[in-house]
C-alpha cells in the first residue's frame, strides 16, 4: 500500500507540475487515482529531471538506477520511489513499460531528431502511451483492445503537447517537428531553431500535427467503454482537456511559437460535464467496431506487454527494442564517463 504520506506529496507534485492531469483525475475513483498519482509523479519528476537538466545524460541514468531499485522493492528515500514502488507491487505493473518511458527520455538526452510522423509516434509511445497503459493496469485492464486505444489516446496527448510547444522547445534548442515536413515546407531545422518564428510553415506543420492528433483522440474513445465504469469519467476528461489544447491553438491561427495554447479553468469545468455526459452515452450507445482496429505499429510492443499477462503470446522486445534500451543506455554512460560527470541525483 502506498503511505499516505508519500501520496499526499505525489499528489502536491502534480497539482503544480501537470494541472490538465489533476483536473481529470478528481473524477477517477480514489482505487485508482491514488496508484496514479504515483505513477504520474515519479514520471513526471523523472521528465523534468531530464528535460531541465545540463547534464541529460547523467539525469537518465539515475533514472535508470532509480527504476532497478524499484523493482528490487528498494526504492531511494524519496516519496515518488516509495510510492511508485509500492503500485509496482500492488499491480504488477510490467516493466517494460517504465523501461519504453525510460528509452524515451533517452532518445531526449541524445537530442534525437525525428525524420517522419511514424517516428515522432515512435517517441509518443514511448513518453506517453507508456504511461495510457500503465493506467490501464491500474485499472484491472489488460486486454489487447483496450490497450490499443489507451495508447492511441498517449500518442494524441503527446502530438498535443509537441504541438502547444512548438517555440518552447526551439527557444530551448529542441526540436520534435518531423523533418520531412520541414523539407517539404521549405523549412532549414537549424535555422529554425536560431530564429524561432510562427511562419507559415511552421503553424502548417502545427497544424498537421493536431491533425493527427485529433484522429487518434477519436479512435481512443471506443477503448474507453472497456474501462470500468468509475473510471470513464476521467479519462474523457482527460480527453477532451488534451484535445481543447489544440482547439485553442487553433484559435491562434496555430501560432505556438508566441502565444501558449491551454485550456481555462471555466473551460476544464464545461470539458468535465462533458465528460460525464459521454460517460452515460457510452453505457446506452452501442459498441463502436473501432475498438477492434489494429494498433499502431509504433506501439504494438506496448500492447503485447500488456496482453501477454492474460495469456496471449507477446513479442515483447522481440523487434530489438530491448537491445536498443541498453544500447541507448550504454551510449549515454561512455558520453557520461568521458566528460566526467558526477551522478546526477533528484
Amino acid at each position: 500500500m502506498i503511505d499516505p504520506v508519500d501520496l499526499a506529496e505525489c499528489r502536491r507534485a502534480i497539482e503544480h507540475g501537470s494541472r490538465s492531469f489533476y483536473a481529470a483525475s478528481k473524477l477517477l475513483p480514489r482505487k485508482v487515482a491514488d496508484p496514479a498519482m504515483a505513477l504520474y509523479a515519479f514520471c513526471r519528476l523523472a521528465d523534468d529531471a531530464v528535460d531541465l537538466s545540463d547534464e541529460k545524460a547523467a539525469a537518465v541514468l539515475s533514472l535508470r538506477d532509480r527504476l532497478d531499485l524499484a523493482y528490487a522493492g528498494t526504492p531511494r528515500d524519496a516519496a515518488a520511489d516509495r510510492a511508485f514502488t509500492a503500485m509496482i507491487h500492488d499491480f504488477d505493473m510490467p516493466r517494460e513499460y517504465p523501461e519504453a518511458l525510460l528509452e524515451g527520455l533517452a532518445w531526449d538526452a541524445t537530442d534525437r531528431r525525428y525524420a517522419s510522423l511514424s517516428e515522432l509516434r515512435g517517441y509518443s509511445a514511448r513518453v506517453a502511451s507508456a504511461v495510457g497503459a500503465m493506467m490501464c493496469v491500474l485499472m484491472g485492464v489488460r486486454d489487447a483492445d483496450a490497450l490499443a486505444r489507451a495508447c492511441d489516446l498517449g500518442v494524441a496527448m503527446q502530438l498535443t503537447n509537441i504541438a502547444r510547444d512548438v517555440g518552447e522547445d526551439a527557444r530551448e534548442k529542441r526540436l520534435y517537428l518531423p523533418l520531412d515536413w520541414m523539407e517539404e515546407l521549405g523549412v532549414d531545422p537549424d535555422a529554425f531553431l536560431a530564429n524561432p518564428q510562427a511562419s507559415p510553415e511552421i503553424r502548417e506543420i502545427t497544424r498537421r500535427l493536431l491533425v493527427a492528433a485529433e484522429a487518434l483522440y477519436q479512435r481512443s474513445e471506443a477503448g474507453i467503454s472497456r474501462l470500468p465504469l468509475s473510471s470513464r469519467t476521467g479519462i474523457y476528461g482527460a480527453r477532451f482537456i488534451y484535445a481543447g489544447i489544440g482547439r485553442r491553438a487553433a484559435k491562434n491561427h496555430y501560432d505556438t511559437v508566441t502565444q501558449r495554447a491551454r485550456t481555462s479553468g471555466r473551460e476544464k469545468v464545461g470539458l468535465l460535464a462533458w465528460s460525464m455526459l459521454r460517460t452515460v452515452g457510452s453505457v446506452v450507445l452501442p459498441q463502436s467496431a473501432i475498438l477492434h482496429a489494429r494498433p499502431l505499429a509504433e506501439v504494438a510492443f506496448l500492447v503485447d506487454a500488456g496482453a501477454s499477462t492474460q495469456g496471449v503470446a507477446s513479442s515483447g522486445w522481440g523487434d530489438g527494442r530491448g537491445g536498443a534500451v541498453v544500447s541507448i543506455l550504454a551510449q549515454l554512460e561512455q558520453r557520461d564517463r568521458t566528460r566526467g560527470t558526477q551522478p546526477f541525483s533528484f
